[in-house]
């Protein structure tokens, strides 16, 4: 790639996109396609056959000679098995380059081996990935070749969902059914779909790929598991929006030229706020291709990352002491004639719609705290979260003085009757531009907040795919939504049905509205007050899916069965028991082989510099060298007896009989403590020790020394 280049020439040139779609599919079959895709209709096997030629030959002229139904199980990252377009040898010893409608629309990977929650044993080994017409095929391109990458749903053979994809497109289904049921109510008869628009903003970290390779920790878990605070740490705010280093600058540039070939709208790269930590934002995309996207860039931000001699590491808390990485997930209701649902306008106090949807929003959220919090929670994200870095762990929703004001009105008065305006901004400087500032303030406490004609969910975790919440967010609008519809349908007088209904809401859900610092200890005892969830890690989350609301909920409207909740809740249980066990595991490792010794090495060298310094100098003061060496002891024994407990409490939790439950519990209780008492002495020892006797970098070599 030339070092300048315009955007618009490489944007999207690896999508078969409905650019593509259009020059090379007849127009019948191009017309049955977008009927599939606008209106849900079934695609017949010969269409089907025509799309899967023109898609197999758009993608050979990319130098793709292998193509793969690409989908999300529930792992937390994407999976793929890679089949070539090669059929079967002519007599002539050539082969034909072939790819079938069948081939495009099924593919058949083994379900057992995959996350299920009991749903598929090792004998059932059969599940199904289906085609998602929505969100377009690309070609992936890399040092292994080219690759048609085709995103698919991902189910059991019974039927139940074994992926992220499923029921994303179930509640989106449903959240526009009953959003046009709304807006019908209100006199629009043009709008056929609501659509949910998300963009999802990307945090991440890089440091040099060779310390990631003398770091255990990191290779194994994501996360250092120790590691002490170097003298400097994030308190300057010197990082955030600072100057990108060119070598990281570089790095980006080829991420950027990556995303784009592939349709991603790579929009916004900045340094984040703590050393070596950095975000991508993309604009808008309809939902599901949303989730896609996101997947695609996490991808793409790591393999370019290998080729910089750089590792991207998105676990939400790699480095202990700086701010963790988060995964806000901004979202809204478009219909597809582009009008907001969420678009307050100039006057919101007078935008009754608005006011209706804002109100039921609310009331959603307020409903289901519970669940939208687990929808978020992962075991990295039990070490970011209420941290005073991140949103805390009480669900609040922020809405900003102007539209607290509103609601204010309509609760107090029943009739909101004026809006506050933003004021001009008075900079004192006559050469800078005169502009009106926001009609409200910011508030990055508040774990969802309104954002102008947006929500923003700034709970999700940087390595978990935004599938989920999007579910959780979609599935309980569509309750809210349905309901309110089920009561103004039968209303007599709609204008005062509805201003009842808005005054109502107002006031049942005020409790969950929290303008202000999300990050004080007041609010955790408010909260309390109020009766709001407060719900501190991931094993107290999970309950929250299968809960009698939860499951009739998404029964309800067919999003999850009680069964595909029960697995999922299952799964979340035994990947937050695997994960700490490696962790526990890793630990054990790295003390008994690398820090011990090292440490013991060091002491050894000490006490001998000693005994020589007084055989040469029997009148020298070596006072210092032995408190130095009785510290050391000191901590190694602690850091030995420490030890020797997590050893014997990761035992006891691997091998105890007792539900996923119980297990996840006792991990979370007692490993947890057991790996924080071995670190603590172990970080001790990194602030005495000799750095050339340490075993591996240390947190000041690998965040600023990139």
């Amino acid at each position: 790639m030339e070092r300048y280049f315009n955007v618009a020439d490489i944007f999207g040139e690896n999508v078969f996109n409905d650019t593509v779609m259009q020059e090379r599919l007849p127009k019948k079959t191009y017309q049955k396609l977008k009927q599939t895709i606008s209106e849900g209709k079934e695609l017949d096997l010969e269409t089907a056959d025509v799309i899967a030629h023109e898609m197999k030959e758009w993608a050979i002229e990319k130098g793709a000679t292998h193509y793969t139904h690409w989908f999300q199980p529930l792992t937390g990252i994407t999976a793929e098995k890679h089949d070539s377009f090669i059929s079967a040898p002519l007599p002539s010893g050539k082969v034909l380059m072939s790819f079938s409608g069948k081939e495009l629309i099924k593919g058949e990977p083994d379900a057992s081996s995959f996350p299920s929650g009991g749903l598929r044993a090792t004998f059932e080994a059969r599940g199904y990935t289906a085609w998602d017409p929505t969100s377009p095929a690309f070609v992936r391109q890399d040092a292994a070749g080219a690759t048609l990458c085709i995103p698919t749903a991902f189910c059991s053979y019974t039927g139940e969902a074994l992926d992220q994809k499923t029921p994303l497109l179930r509640s989106m289904e449903i959240l526009s059914e009953q959003a046009v049921r709304l807006l019908r109510l209100f006199g629009n008869t043009t709008s056929q779909r609501v659509t949910p628009s998300v963009g999802a903003e990307q945090e991440y970290f890089l440091i040099d790929r060779e310390m990631y390779l003398a770091r255990k920790d990191l290779m194994y878990t994501g996360r250092t598991l120790f590691g002490a605070m170097p003298p400097k740490g994030q308190e300057m705010d010197d990082h955030y929006f600072g100057s990108i280093p060119e070598r990281i600058e570089a790095y980006m540039r080829d991420v950027n030229i990556e995303l784009w070939k592939l349709g991603v709208s790579s929009k916004t790269q900045h340094n984040e706020v703590a050393p070596a930590q950095h975000e991508l934002a993309p604009i808008y995309a309809q939902c599901n291709v949303a989730v896609d996207h996101n997947q695609i860039i996490m991808e793409t931000l790591r393999k370019v990352a290998n080729r910089h001699g750089l590792q991207c590491l998105l676990h939400e808390k790699p480095f202990s002491g700086v701010n963790g990485s988060g995964k806000h997930n901004n979202w809204s209701l478009v219909t597809d004639d582009g009008i907001n649902l969420f678009e307050p306008g100039k006057s919101p106090h007078e935008n009754i719609q608005f006011l209706l949807v804002l109100c039921l929003v609310l009331k959603a959220v307020d409903r289901h705290a519970d669940l939208l919090r687990e929808s978020a929670s992962d075991v990295g994200n039990d070490q970011r979260l209420g941290g005073n870095e991140a949103p805390p762990v009480i669900i609040s929703v922020y809405l900003g003085e102007q539209l607290e004001d509103v609601l204010t009105q309509l609760i107090s008065t029943g009739t909101a009757t004026k809006s506050k305006k933003g004021e001009k901004l008075a900079t004192g400087v006559k050469t800078l531009p005169d502009f009106r500032k926001d009609a409200t303030d910011r508030n990055r406490t508040s774990p969802f907040a309104f954002t102008g004609n947006k929500f923003e969910f700034r709970m999700p975790g940087s390595q978990d795919s935004v599938g989920e919440p999007n579910v959780v967010l979609n599935t309980i609008m569509a309750e809210a939504l349905s309901e309110a519809c089920d009561e103004l349908e039968k209303a007599k007088d709609f204008d005062s049905a509805v201003h009842d209904m808005i005054k109502k809401l107002a006031t049942e859900h005020q409790r969950i509205v929290f303008n202000g610092n999300g990050y004080g200890e007041e609010w955790i005892a408010e909260a309390e007050k109020r009766g709001l969830p407060s719900i501190n890690s991931l094993v107290e989350a999970i309950p929250a899916l299968t809960t009698d609301a939860t499951v009739s909920m998404f029964e309800k409207f067919g999003v999850f069965s009680k069964v595909e909740l029960e697995s999922r809740a299952e799964i979340e249980y035994e990947q937050y028991i695997k994960s700490i066990n490696i962790e526990a595991r890793t630990m054990i490792d790295m003390a008994s082989k690398q820090i011990i010794p090292a440490v013991i090495s060091y002491a050894t060298e000490l006490g001998l510099s000693i005994g020589t310094i007084a055989d040469a100098c029997p009148e020298a003061d070596v006072s210092t060298q032995k408190e130095l060496l009785v510290k050391v002891s000191n901590y190694l024994r602690e850091a030995k007896d420490a030890l020797i407990t997590l050893k014997e409490t990761n035992e006891k939790a691997y091998t105890m009989k007792a539900s996923s439950c119980e297990k996840a519990n006792f991990y979370h209780s007692d490993v947890v403590k057991a790996m924080e008492d071995l670190r603590r002495p172990v970080d001790a020892l990194e602030m005495i020790v000799d750095k050339e006797a340490w075993p591996m970098p240390s947190y000041g070599d690998m965040i600023f020394e990139v």
